[in-house]
């Protein structure tokens, strides 16, 4: 015969008081637990069939028959008030010791009130984060809180590259309990909420599909659903019927509803094909299976009627946690007899006053609030009153059940395999991850959004509605169907991107008007609008500015950067009669002379003393320096060098001669072949010293850039289109004129190409972000655009910029123009250095050389005018050497040595010896000494050079 579970559970009580009556008689003990449950949910009937084995279990292994435990079951009837009225007739007529339940968020938290009041543990199953066991001392939480699954959730939303997710959730205590938590974690990973759809637990399938149509209608495709069985059930049928189980989508729902799975029906499941799931990992095990074996057989029996059932983690939690628990009670009963439990007052004007508080559970509540035992769950762990669980199980919705695909825990983050390994460190990479199957039955990840298809649902492309410089953007609306119309040098870039995308784009333009009904044409005014929700983005010749980004983000720029300065141009005249000095600016030209007059000055130190062609008067000395040193420009010098010193100094003279010949000569020629434009002014600091006006667009962002460079208001003239540049530029000087137009490079290489030969670009360029797309804050559309962006960048841009600026086919383009391209002294700076200091270094050491040569002059007691009068006399003579003796006849003695001058040599043959007998010259030997033995004197005599014979014996003698 069956039995009701009402009536099978009065049957279970009768059975213990019968026990507990033989109980008495043979000295036993009571020990009352309460449960309160709802006894008609799938949760509440799986824990109930738990804690009837944990204390059937109990009562079957242990040998002493002394303490009894009975569980109270109460029916909360998912109602607040009635788990809350079962908790006080519990504490107060049955005075239970400890009491299991309730498992809504919503009813343990009136019954906790209750217990901490009466100092007696709550064990629930509660998974809402806002009942905190650190908080709540008397609250042991036997389920992970919800907001322990957020972290793994963002695991798997950032393994997977999305940017952008949907929270879709219950209205309930359990719903809106892990969303702060979620929103944070998504957050952390730079993942943006776009929306939070709440469905009331009341929602008709009318209202769900309605909420469901509206996130169609938006980008994203990833959706995090937070639920109960019940409505999750009927949320998937409606979702698979509103078309967005299919390819595209990503689902990942909560370990609530992960791990109760089982109790959807199976045509759900068939519409979850796909779907990810997070839940705590309970690890197989022998003892596990034959717990569930027989927790199948007593479930049957209890709840015969009900034909589909499974074991879930709260009935495997809710059995650990009572085998502990009934633990702890028989060893507190040890201590204290049953009847003095309760501490009550004698008088109580209410029935929560007169409960009384528990003399037991402060003895009892440390034993069951940290706990640590091998159960069937694995190792199962209470840790200051809240359950702890090492990792989560990743699965995926298939077919009529799921799939482990992976692993996830605070330590290792994603994983295919478990491990306590702390040195692989944290990874949310999806190749960690098995096999996937996704919504629509593929294996290709979702990119977590797309564009909206199909009717009105195109891309809402705002553009400006303004028609100055057209040639980059100029918008019309079509009187007959009211469409906008845009077209320009941007919209041409815009659709060559939309070109480039690897999905079709459908889009719209749209030229929005303010709120007094004028078109809006300020850039700023235009991101505002996709702040308000009005665009999907804006496309216009929009700069990428740090206060725009802000509000919006841009794309790569598509243009070129920079501010710049546009002048008129005034061609180089090659007929200048002065163009000659125009190769080398003036501090080179110095440079060069002065290195000149050194050199010369050098070498004419070094040869002055050994060279006869660097002697003579002194009006002859200054016009060898200048030009011994002039004649290396043209290479004409042909004095002959004989000092090694003054050798190497002109051989290192001579490179720099080449190179400074070379680089005018090249330089000359593309001056006086080649026609170039040259600007009025240099510089902006040069335009502002001579406070000339100066032109800029209407709205741009310059003028403040302008203003904070220091020009005056005075000085600032706006222009809201090409003519208007050219205009003023022509009546430059005037009131009405400017000197230059500051803007943009886009801009003004336009206007460049628009007047050929008349502007030149000068700089320096002051860098900006260049032209962008604007999007809203975490469009996932801002990447997908920038790589298009690129792609046209390399493909296609120079036809687009060739059709509407036309810079690629001007050769008179000129990018920060020099003012005559002249040769500048810091080009040659490393040339003059080896010069100057090869030929100082030669300079040095002849001077050594000399004053050593002459110290006997410089260590004599003479005075310091006539040392330094002898020092300059032995300069400007003719430098010699100790000759080499050659014997010739008895009278006369012959030494070959090096040229000598005599001062004033008297024009004579030559002749070569003296002879002393007969006191007279005679030729042999082109250089030589003669020696008067007699006197003990040696003369010299210069060289075959000289013409020596009529050098008197007096005058050699002098010369000696």
């Amino acid at each position: 015969m069956k039995i009701s579970s009402a009536n099978h559970g009065v049957v279970v009580l009768l059975a213990f008081m019968m026990l507990v009556a033989n109980g008495e008689r043979l000295g036993t003990r009571k020990i009352g637990v309460g449960v309160i449950l709802d006894m008609d949910s799938p949760i509440g009937r799986s824990i109930r069939i738990s804690i009837l084995m944990a204390i059937k279990d109990f009562h079957g292994d242990t040998n002493d028959s002394t303490t009894i435990i009975i569980p109270h079951f109460r029916d909360s009837k998912y109602d607040n008030v009635e788990a809350a009225s079962a908790a006080i007739d519990l504490l107060k007529n049955t005075q239970v010791m400890a009491i299991i339940g309730p498992q809504k968020s919503s009813q343990a938290d009136f019954v906790l009130d209750i217990a901490q009041r009466s100092k007696i543990p709550i064990i629930s199953t509660a998974t809402n984060p806002d009942l905190s066991p650190i908080r709540n001392p008397y609250f042991i939480r036997i389920a992970n809180p919800s907001s322990t699954q957020a972290q793994p959730i963002a695991a798997l939303v950032k393994s997977f590259g999305w940017r952008e997710v949907v929270f879709v959730y219950e209205d309930t205590d359990f719903g809106r309990g892990p969303i702060p938590f979620l929103f944070d974690a998504m957050v952390n990973i730079s993942t943006q909420v776009k929306y939070r759809a709440l469905l009331p637990l009341t929602s008709s399938d009318d209202r769900i599909l309605q909420e469901l149509y509206k996130l169609k209608t938006m980008q994203t495709r990833v959706f995090v659903v937070h639920m109960l069985p019940d409505l999750a059930s009927r949320f998937f049928k409606k979702a698979y019927e509103a078309g967005m189980m299919g390819q595209g989508y990503a689902w990942i729902i909560t370990d609530v509803l992960t791990g109760l799975l089982h109790q959807l029906d199976p045509k759900t499941i068939d519409c979850m094909h796909g779907v990810l799931g997070v839940k705590p990992y309970i690890p197989p095990s022998t003892h596990l299976t034959n717990f569930e074996k027989r927790w199948r057989k007593m479930f049957q029996k209890e709840y015969p009627d009900i034909g589909r059932f499974e074991l879930d983690m709260f009935g495997i939690w809710s059995y650990d946690v009572v085998a502990r628990l009934v633990m702890a009670l028989k060893r507190g009963e040890s201590e204290t007899q049953l009847s003095n439990n309760f501490k009550r007052p004698r008088k109580a004007s209410t029935d929560l006053a007169a409960i009384g508080i528990s003399k037991m559970g402060s003895r009892l509540l440390p034993m069951i609030r940290n706990v640590s035992l091998k159960g069937i769950s694995g190792d199962f762990r209470v840790v200051n009153g809240q359950l702890r669980t090492y990792a989560c199980q990743i699965v995926n919705v298939i077919g009529k059940g799921e799939k482990h695909i992976g692993f996830w825990n605070s330590i290792n983050g994603i994983s295919k395999t478990l491990n306590h390994n702390r040195t692989v460190g944290y990874t949310t990479n999806k190749d960690d991850l098995g096999a996937i199957i996704w919504p629509g039955d593929t294996t290709q990840v979702p990119k977590g959004w797309e564009i909206p298809t199909g009717g009105e649902n195109k891309l809402r492309v705002g553009v400006p509605a303004k028609g100055e410089f057209v040639e980059f953007i100029e918008t019309s609306i079509d009187p007959k169907t009211g469409e906008v119309k845009a077209s320009g040098y941007v919209i041409d870039v815009f659709k060559a991107v939309i070109d480039a995308m690897p999905y079709h784009v459908p889009y719209k333009f749209i030229a929005r008007e303010n709120a007094n009904g004028q078109p809006i044409v300020d850039y700023n005014d235009l991101i505002y609008q996709i702040v308000l929700g009005n665009f999907d983005m804006v496309v216009a010749d929009m700069t990428i500015l740090w206060n725009r980004s802000k509000f919006v983000d841009f794309t790569l720029p598509y243009s070129e950067v920079g501010v710049s300065m546009l002048v008129p141009a005034k061609v180089n005249d090659s007929k200048n009669v002065w163009i000659f000095m125009r190769p080398l600016e003036m501090e080179l030209w110095i440079t060069i002379g002065a290195f000149f007059i050194y050199i010369g000055f050098v070498v004419w130190v070094l040869e002055h003393r050994v060279n006869a062609e660097f002697r003579g008067p002194p009006h002859q000395h200054i016009g060898m320096i200048f030009w011994f040193s002039f004649s290396t420009l043209t290479f004409a010098h042909k004095e002959k060098l004989i000092s090694n010193l003054s050798r190497f100094v002109v051989i290192v003279w001579i490179f720099v001669v080449l190179v400074l010949t070379s680089s005018y000569t090249a330089s000359l020629a593309s001056m006086l072949t080649v026609q170039k434009l040259q600007p009025t002014l240099t510089s902006i600091s040069e335009l502002k010293a001579r406070g000339d006006n100066v032109g800029y667009q209407d709205g741009s962002f310059v003028v403040d850039m302008l203003k904070s460079m220091g020009f005056q208001d005075d000085n600032l003239k706006k222009y809201s289109n090409f003519q208007d540049y050219a205009d003023a530029l022509s009546n430059r000087g005037t009131v009405n004129g400017v000197s230059a137009i500051i803007d943009e490079v886009p801009y003004l290489k336009m206007l460049q190409a628009k007047n050929r030969n008349k502007y030149v670009l000068v700089g320096p360029t002051y860098k900006t972000g260049g032209f962008g797309f604007a999007f809203p804050k975490g469009s996932p559309l801002v990447g997908e655009f920038s790589r298009a962006i690129l792609k046209v960048i390399e493909d296609q841009m120079s036809n687009i910029s060739e059709k509407w600026i036309r810079d690629e086919v001007d050769a008179w383009k000129n990018e920060d123009v020099e003012p005559f391209d002249k040769l500048k002294l810091e080009s040659f700076k490393g040339l003059f250095f080896v010069a100057g200091l090869s030929s100082t270094c030669a300079l040095v050491v002849f001077m050594f050389t000399f004053l050593y040569e002459n110290k006997e002059i410089l260590v004599s007691n003479c005075s310091v005018h006539q040392k330094l009068t002898a020092i300059a006399q032995s300069f400007d003579s003719k430098k010699c050497q100790k000759p080499s003796k050659i014997e010739t006849t008895p009278d006369s003695n012959v030494y070959v040595g090096e040229d000598i001058m005599v001062d004033n040599p008297p024009s004579s043959p030559a002749i070569s010896v003296y002879h002393q007998g007969e006191g007279v010259f005679s030729p042999g030997s082109p250089e030589i000494f003669v020696s008067n033995p007699s006197q003990g004197t040696t003369h010299e005599i210069i060289s075959d050079r000289i013409d020596l014979s009529l050098v008197s014996f007096s005058d050699v003698n002098r010369l000696h």
